[in-house]
């Protein structure tokens, strides 16, 4: 299915606000459920990063030039996560000033989102994996942010801003001087999308326990990604 431009910068913002507000108005006290979403977002957008990305992004370009820039988008998540303390995969340990704008987390977050905007305008069924990745993490978020001692325009205005970023990202990716780098900027998408789905996997069994429910839906991640 394909999507009208305007619709595919919308549908992120959606998705965030949507997220806060299922927050907002339902006031989640058990996150168990929240992880099975994040566990089924990851194992999603890994599912279809390997269908659909890496396959595009190959081809008629220089392996070894993907491959770096594959490898520079998993060196640059690791980096943003030393400031934004894992919020990308649905950690929050970030310590907030009471009615101080978070520069450093919005920062952070916002490049990541950038990035991850990237191949959205020419692939739909990266949107989808990008909307059911932002919607627990925008949960996660909003429920931190509202539990902190922040002023509700504050949080606000973060959430609004934050939305805009993934837009922001696929908007920028078409104007044409960044637009011939395209292949290149999809293969550091990828590398982003790597580290995050694999780092939300790898720790989505608490203890590394077995868990047949996280098994079941990261399986039924994968089989839908595949059908799409």
């Amino acid at each position: 299915m394909d999507f009208p431009s305007a619709i595919i910068y919308l549908i992120p913002i959606l998705a965030v606000w949507a997220g806060f507000g299922f927050v907002w108005f339902t006031k989640p006290k058990n996150n168990h459920n929240i992880k099975l979403l994040l566990a089924f977002s990851g194992a999603f957008l890994l599912s279809l990063t390997f269908f659909e990305l890496l396959p595009d992004v190959y081809n008629g370009h220089e392996p070894k030039t993907i491959a770096l820039f594959i490898l520079g988008g998993i060196l640059l998540q690791v980096f943003l996560e030393f400031f934004s303390k894992g919020a990308e995969h649905g950690h929050m340990h970030f310590h907030l000033e009471k009615n101080k704008f978070p520069v450093v987390l919005f920062i952070s977050l916002s490049i990541h989102a950038l990035v991850e905007g990237v191949p959205i305008h020419d692939n739909d069924s990266i949107l989808y994996g990008i909307i059911i990745h932002k919607i627990p993490i925008a949960i996660i978020l909003s429920i931190f942010l509202i539990n902190s001692k922040m002023k509700l325009t504050t949080t606000l205005l973060f959430i609004g801003a934050f939305s805009l970023m993934t837009p922001l990202g696929s908007y920028i990716s078409t104007s044409q001087i960044v637009a011939n780098y395209g292949h290149l900027l999809t293969a550091l998408a990828i590398g982003v999308f790597f580290h995050i789905s694999t780092i939300i996997l790898f720790e989505s069994a608490q203890g590394h326990a077995f868990n047949l429910r996280k098994l079941v839906v990261i399986i039924l991640g994968i089989g839908i990604a595949y059908l799409v």
